[in-house]
């Protein structure tokens, strides 16, 4: 027999919310006491000062819905490419010369042609930012310091083809990033193709034995095998010291939360300024009577709604006053100096100060290129920002479910619709589900679309990384942007490596990258497959 029960059941916070941030009290079911005791809120980071709009404004307006469109911006990765050779002498009756087909002066100068020619291609040919510096030829460890422009470089490729091991132990030294390239069928066979597991990585025992280069680090004939390396260097460098502002201060999931701001900086070095409620209040009050800027809101609104693939389900009201913040994080993010930003409290705290939710608004802004994340979650954005860096496309910061029958629902009402860094998808602009208020959009993202899911732990200490493929885009009660992604892992496998909470995904397949990338921080890399 059913059993009704008639007595109120206890009040339940959004589940988006990680700790009671739509509101303090014990009416949320979570006291502000035991709110901080678990670490929920820290505000940390270089308060901004000065926010005055009647000075940022002239800067926010220029860059506010006519702001250029497309992937993140990159610098270019810096790398220098290094032959390393030995000219040995004939001598009678003995063995005079090692292994390898450089041997001669003339041999190195049509290895370094060769390898030019391979370079100008492969960066014809790049989806990243990289130049490459002049080839040079060397014979000895000694020879390093005669390179003039060894010190303007980010990565140094060793062209293997002879010589002694001390030119390894020399690039390491820089402190650079090295990667070893050895021929074996791409051109003239190298000395090191043979020795540098035993010699230089074991330095003759049974296993690795040096610091600053690996297994990994180790690359033979494949130009492709060396770019992947790169474009995870790349994205590791823009990555690095990203600055970045924090509406309502920085913050955390989790029992460590409250730590993973001082973590971001630790060990991403990230540059996080802070503006609180109180100045953001001002600043959208100042807007609101900015006659340009209002009228500026309503035309990024109105050219956004004209798109045939949009359809909006909610006020349009809500949808201006979207772009109008957007005028108002721009021009934050001009004054820091920062491409990234992210919002405290967007469960509640923003809306009645914005009239409208975050939603929308950090959708635009990744749109446009910049890195924007809800629920300032310091566990989860340095992921967000290293996966946008090495694909230079939008990420999708999302929260999972559980997986099973070989796929997991993916959500959030915060998604990009240029989510493969160049088209916009399809999208309906709805209400953000928790409070039925403002703008979210609910993108259609593609059916098919392989895609990189990155996995967070709570401590900084492990990520763990999926590939998949989006096999539906359905429309539950849930946060508005939602797919349905299959996998080809066990169930179990997945459910017992979920660690964190927040996930970030983009569309493509980054897990080489990101375990590259991950090991020079250094975080441990669990990659499911």
């Amino acid at each position: 027999m059913e059993q009704h029960l008639d007595h109120e059941s206890p009040p339940v916070r959004p589940h988006c919310c990680p700790c009671g941030e739509c509101g303090e009290g014990e009416a949320n079911g979570l006291s502000r006491r035991d709110f901080l005791k678990a670490g929920g809120i820290v505000v940390g980071g270089l308060a901004m000062t000065g926010l005055a709009w009647s000075s940022l404004k002239a800067e926010a307006q220029s860059q506010s819905s006519t702001a250029p469109a497309g992937p993140p911006q990159r610098q270019a990765l810096v790398v220098k490419p290094i032959l390393t050779y030995d000219t040995p002498g004939r001598r009678p009756k003995t063995s005079w010369r090692s292994w390898g087909a450089v041997q001669t002066r003339e041999d190195a100068d049509k290895e370094v042609s060769r390898i030019r020619e391979e370079l100008d291609k492969l960066r014809a040919g790049a989806d990243f930012p990289v130049d490459f510096l002049p080839v040079s030829a060397v014979r000895g460890s000694g020879d390093m310091g005669k390179l003039a422009d060894l010190a303007s470089a980010d990565v140094l490729v060793i062209y293997a083809a002879g010589g002694g091991s001390g030119i390894f132990d020399a690039a390491v030294k820089t402190g650079k990033h090295v990667i070893i390239f050895l021929r074996h069928k791409s051109g003239p066979v190298y000395l090191w193709y043979e020795i540098i597991s035993p010699r230089y990585l074991h330095q003759h025992t049974d296993k690795l034995a040096v610091q600053g280069v690996d297994n990994q680090d180790v690359v033979v004939d494949s130009p492709d095998e060396l770019a992947w390396r790169l474009r995870a260097l790349c994205g590791l460098k823009n990555a690095l010291g990203t600055k970045i502002v924090a509406i309502g201060g920085a913050s955390g999931w989790g029992p460590s939360g409250g730590k993973a701001p001082e973590l971001s900086k630790a060990k991403w070095k990230l540059d996080i300024h802070t503006v609180s409620y109180e100045d953001l209040g001002k600043l959208i009050k100042a807007a609101r009577g900015d006659a340009a800027a209002v009228q500026a809101a309503r035309d990024g609104a109105a050219a956004y709604l004209k798109d045939a693939e949009v359809k909006l389900e909610t006020e349009k009201t809500f949808v201006e006053n979207a772009f109008l913040l957007q005028q108002v994080f721009l021009a934050l993010m001009n004054k820091a100096g920062a491409r990234a930003i992210t919002v405290n409290a967007c469960m509640g705290a923003i809306m009645p100060i914005a009239e409208t939710t975050a939603c929308l608004t950090l959708s635009l802004l990744n749109d446009a290129g910049y890195m924007a994340f809800c629920e300032s979650d310091f566990v989860v954005i340095p992921s967000g920002i290293l996966l946008a860096c090495i694909s230079g496309k939008p990420q999708f910061l999302n929260d999972p479910t559980y997986p099973h029958d070989g796929v997991i629902t993916l959500a959030h009402c915060t998604a990009p619709r240029r989510m493969d860094g160049t088209k916009l998808e399809p999208a309906r602009i709805l209400t953000h589900f928790e409070s039925d208020y403002g703008a979210a959009p609910k993108v259609e993202m593609k059916k098919g679309q392989k895609v990189t899911m990155v996995i967070p732990d709570f401590a900084f200490a492990r990520w763990v990384g999926l590939s998949g493929e989006i096999v539906d885009a359905p429309f539950l009660a849930i946060c508005r942007s939602q797919i349905d992604v299959a996998y080809k892992v066990p169930d179990a496998k997945v459910a017992e490596n979920m660690p964190g909470f927040h996930w970030e995904m983009v569309y493509g397949d980054y897990l080489r990258e990101v375990g590259y990338a991950l090991k020079k921080i250094p975080i441990a890399w669990e990659c499911l497959g």
